[in-house]
């Protein structure tokens, strides 16, 4: 029986990006020893998962987008969320934007390609 989705970043700062995982986004976490000290590997919280296509097309206009796996992050409300996350030392590479599915930002990952954080327009399905 599977009972979880372990999602991984790989950073060329990875104690940065650990941190930031840690103290920024406040993520509960356990230390693996065996892999080496201040290996953390962080509790996420509900989630989801969707498939979308690599070819398709959005509101007239024709997309492609090669195969492959990402991370977002949602949240409830992104304007209060954004503010507790700059508050906590969180920087963003763009300001809101309506993506369609909801509104997003990318959030600045040190170390790592950035997240994007959004919240959704559509149904959800990590309560189920």
């Amino acid at each position: 029986m599977i009972t979880a989705v372990h999602a991984l970043i790989y950073s060329e700062d990875a104690e940065a990006t650990r941190t930031f995982l840690r103290d920024v986004l406040q993520w509960p976490s356990v230390e693996d020893p065996s892999s080496g000290a201040g290996w953390l590997i962080f509790r996420t919280g509900p989630g989801e998962l969707g498939v979308h296509p690599t070819v398709g097309m959005w509101e007239g206009e024709e997309y492609s987008h090669p195969p492959g796996h990402r991370i977002a992050l949602m949240c409830d409300d992104l304007s209060v969320t954004m503010g507790e996350l700059a508050g906590r030392g969180a920087a963003f590479t763009c300001g809101p934007e309506d993506m369609g599915f909801g509104v997003g930002v990318m959030l600045q990952l040190p170390g790592a390609e950035d997240i994007l954080l959004y919240e959704p327009r559509h149904p959800t399905a990590y309560g189920l």
